[in-house]
């Protein structure tokens, strides 16, 4: 109620957003006292040196206070989100408080969390200001982006790795922290100027503010281990901090992690930490190699092909220890990863493959199929007998992939061709018969031709295309 009368939709959306914000606000703030003292702003006004706080409590009193008193800021954000929030045919209408009421009210939480994680962005804007930084500010900013960040998903990855992000570089949020490449789609371009490109320039009390706020959730509980995890994979792809926020040390750290969820989130982005720091993605990829839990077992497995274009000779014994293992899922992604030991070493692929094609699990015989292709353009003779092994396997599935592959192989290459089904037709001539009978279907006479030629009757039917496999 509002003087007496009943409150008017937006009205009524606002005050009840806003009490839910607020009410999240004291809670985060609550969450945030067991972590002081807090870090020095990176920004300082020489004529205006920083005052830390005095205590906790007067802090969170002022935090309230401030937040309490920026009733147009909060309206303006409201009405932001609601914009994005509201569904599309929802939003076509002209008065969205009053017609989608309940549907914003239901997502309240959500909302006032948007809406914290926004007021909480503007303080930050002005605590980074590098002309006139507000101190004042930064003090409320960080202690209470430290309470917001409580879980590894929703605002507080994105929006908090952001932040994270401005704090480091000492840069306010929504900064361009790089200059742009030039190049032909740009009028004034001169193809044969040399201009040196900026790139990211870490700030030195900014990355101590970065990494207070990164070590608070280090040595917090799982979600916030877990919300660290998935900041450190998006700061990988910024490898200029890779070495200012020692990410590798980190993440090393939290390869002992007893939460299964932060060791397979690693195993995931670990290609991107081998490319900007090879020495210490070694180190991790033999400690996650040697937890024995198939989850992180089956997260490696699935970036060995990544892996392999990295480091190479490298990832070959963990290819062969993926080889070994009983999970059928660890082995469907390693038998997938044997065609990039071709690019290493070319007999070491085609043994490999041999080797494979015995294979106990039909999962890994399957596999092998995908990699056919490669190993009879290098080793077009096939003197291992690598394909008709496989064809008289007996498995249906891998029948129909083998003569899907044998078509495409007769169109293309018919000496290849030839001298498969010449060795298969030696082995279990009755074998050939599910190929013969889709032949027929295609080629009939050609089917016939080829059959005179098996039975040395006829010559080497010619070839339909000169396309590559």
């Amino acid at each position: 109620m509002l003087g007496g009368g009943t409150l008017k939709p937006q009205q009524h959306v606002t005050e009840v957003v806003r009490e839910t914000a607020r009410s999240n606000l004291i809670e985060a703030l609550e969450q945030s006292k067991p972590h002081w003292p807090l870090p020095n702003p990176p920004l300082m006004d020489p004529d205006f040196p920083p005052i830390h706080p005095n205590g906790v409590e007067s802090l969170i009193e002022k935090t309230l206070n401030i937040f309490d008193a920026e009733s147009i800021v909060f309206e303006r954000h409201l009405q932001s989100i609601v914009e994005i929030m509201v569904p599309y045919k929802m939003s076509l209408t002209q008065k969205p408080f009053e017609e989608y009421e309940k549907w914003l009210i239901n997502r309240k939480e959500e909302v006032a969390e948007r809406i914290l994680f926004a007021m909480c962005t503007d303080w930050f804007s002005r605590a980074l200001d590098e002309f006139a930084p507000d101190t004042e500010r930064w003090w409320i900013a960080i202690f209470m982006l430290n309470g917001l960040c409580q879980k590894p998903h929703g605002q507080s990855v994105y929006q908090g790795y952001h932040l994270l992000e401005s704090i480091a570089l000492a840069s306010r949020p929504g900064a361009w922290h790089s200059n742009k490449e030039s190049g032909p789609h740009e009028m004034s371009w001169d193809p044969n100027a040399k201009v040196p490109r900026l790139g990211i320039i870490v700030h030195e009390r900014g990355v101590q503010s970065a990494l207070w706020l990164m070590e608070r959730l280090e040595k917090s509980e799982d979600s916030r281990r877990l919300l660290l995890i998935e900041w450190i994979v998006l700061l990988l792809e910024r490898q200029e901090l890779v070495v200012p926020l020692a990410i590798g040390e980190k993440m090393l750290r939290a390869a002992d992690d007893c939460f299964l969820e932060i060791p397979i989130r690693l195993s995931i982005c670990l290609p991107r930490l081998v490319e900007a720091d090879l020495e210490t993605g070694l180190k991790l990829l033999e400690k996650l190699s040697n937890r024995e839990e198939v989850n992180v077992q089956r997260g490696l497995a699935d970036v060995l092909t990544r892996l392999f274009r990295r480091i190479e000779w490298k990832a070959l014994p963990y290819l062969e220890k993926m080889l070994l293992s009983n999970d059928k899922t660890v082995l469907a992604a390693a038998s997938s990863t044997v065609g990039d030991i071709r690019f290493l070493d070319e007999e070491l692929f085609a043994n490999k493959l041999f080797e494979l094609i015995t294979h106990p699990e039909i999962i890994v015989r399957r596999n092998l199929v995908s990699h056919l292709r490669s190993y009879i353009t290098i080793f077009p003779k096939d003197e291992r007998g690598i394909f008709s092994t496989l064809w008289l396997d007996g498995d249906e599935v891998l029948a129909i992939r083998l003569r899907e592959l044998l078509i495409r192989l007769d169109e293309v290459n018919t000496e290849c061709f030839a001298l498969i089904i010449k060795k298969i037709h030696t082995k279990n001539a009755l074998s050939l018969q599910p190929l013969w009978d889709v032949l027929e279907v295609r080629r009939k006479e050609r089917t016939l031709q080829w059959k005179r030629y098996l039975n040395d009757d006829g010559p080497l039917p010619a070839s339909i295309h000169s396309d590559n496999l």
